[in-house]
């Protein structure tokens, strides 16, 4: 397999560090300004010069290394750094049976059973007034400060258990007296801003136990947030093993031809429609690309030619074959834990895979030295989907939906292949440093 800095300890690391789109996006840009890249704004101007930089806007980032040569275009690497979790509403605070609760908002399509009897953190991002205007600044209270309770059994009609309603039955408990019965003053001041500057709020939740490596073979990683946080992960560390091979093959004079820049696009808010300003569906990618083609003195038919060499790899988590519902997937489509990344195919374009990118992709793994598995969903359950249409239709890049295998996906605490991490970092970086496509 190519060489790859990715690993399992790695991934569980940066989950833990990164509870809420924002934190992703802090977690990302303090690596690559570890690796040198420097942080430009969209509001200021851009410098003429190739090199390494990053964008972010809210709780999307846009990575990338190298310029814009038209004939090849842009290498990009996408996911999302979203998760499904519960979320704070407006007016937040509420007292039932003499308990203090916090009345949260279901985000994202979240497995709401998993929520419940669940230690969970508090996180995002708060906008106050300071003398100078209006700032954010992120927040995380990474300790048990609240807890959906399950019913107990015997208040089941059937000692069945009930299926959570998503208004009345996910707010959580937070304290039994009236000592600080508001929940945001409290988060304001953890966070050192006078709850009377505070103006709005992106709060979360998120469960305090940390990511671990389980197995009787330690090879399984148990996480949070895996759908997408593994391909963020994946795809940073391949952006960057990528740059250092670039660079040592250029140090060697090995000819490289047209070299096209590497890029990793990483948006808020696909799990629920990628339709917001720094989502999949706005100009954001497109953007970036055109700015990076004007800042080296290009022109629009510089751009637009640039755009048509590029290629998207469009990367999410894959389902991989439960053992306990193996009547749930497709049969002779057996996904499997540790076995490699996944290409993943659907005749009604819930993925944008094709021929066309199904052969970059398996040339990547094979340039790799890693197996590719094959993923259709059953044509008789609803298939979810990803940021590779919309991205896509929205910019015209031809596009393949590819992901690593998990499973219990949209649960507060999913399951992966600790081997499963290198590898699809490596199918990622041989993409960079391939001309397939």
């Amino acid at each position: 397999m190519i060489a790859t800095s990715a690993s399992a300890e790695g991934l569980g690391e940066f989950i833990d560090a990164s509870p809420s789109p924002f934190h992703v996006c802090a977690s990302v840009a303090a690596i690559l300004d570890e690796a040198g890249y420097t942080r430009l704004h969209e509001e200021q101007s851009w410098p003429s010069a190739a090199g390494r930089h990053y964008v972010i806007r809210g709780g999307s980032i846009i990575a990338w290394s190298g310029g814009a040569d038209t004939g090849a275009g842009f290498r990009i690497v996408g996911g999302h750094t979203d998760s499904p979790n519960l979320r704070l509403k407006q007016h937040p605070d509420r007292n039932d049976a003499g308990v203090g609760v916090v009345a949260l908002e279901p985000y994202g399509g979240a497995w709401l059973n998993s929520w419940l009897d669940r230690d969970l953190g508090l996180s995002g991002r708060l906008a106050y007034r300071t003398a100078q205007g209006v700032e954010h600044r992120l927040i995380l209270v990474d300790e048990p400060v609240l807890r959906v309770p399950q019913l107990a059994i015997h208040l089941s009609e059937d000692r069945k258990g009930v299926s959570p309603d998503p208004q009345r039955h996910v707010n959580a408990l937070w304290h039994t007296a009236d000592a600080e019965p508001d929940v945001l003053a409290w988060v304001a001041r953890r966070a050192g801003i006078e709850p009377d500057a505070l103006l709005g709020w992106d709060l979360m939740t998120h469960d305090v136990t940390p990511s671990r490596i389980i197995g009787a073979q330690r090879d399984l990683l148990s996480a949070p947030r895996l759908d997408n946080q593994g391909t963020c992960y994946a795809g940073l560390r391949a952006l960057l093993d990528a740059g250092e091979k670039a660079s040592a093959r250029a140090h060697e004079s090995e000819p490289v031809g047209h070299r096209p820049a590497r890029m990793l696009a990483l948006f808020d808010h696909e799990e629920v429609g990628s339709g917001s300003e720094r989502g999949a569906a706005s100009d954001f990618l497109a953007t970036i690309c055109e700015r990076i083609v004007l800042a080296e003195r290009g022109s629009r038919a510089d751009y637009l030619q640039a755009m048509a060499a590029s290629f998207c790899v469009s990367g999410d988590m894959a389902h991989a074959t439960h053992p306990n519902y193996p009547d749930r997937h497709e049969p002779n489509h057996r996904i499997t834990i540790n076995g490699g990344p996944v290409l993943k195919v659907n005749q009604n374009l819930r993925y944008a895979s094709d021929s066309l990118g199904e052969a970059v992709f398996a040339v990547a793994c094979a340039d790799a030295g890693v197996p590719l598995q094959r993923y259709t969903h059953r044509a008789d359950l609803p298939c979810g989907s990803t940021i590779g249409p919309i991205t896509a239709t929205r910019t015209g890049l031809r596009t393949v939906d590819v992901g690593a295998p998990q499973l219990a996906m949209h649960s507060s605490r999913e399951l992966m292949g600790t081997h499963d991490v290198p590898m699809y970092s490596a199918a990622l970086q041989a993409f960079y440093l391939s001309n397939a496509g």
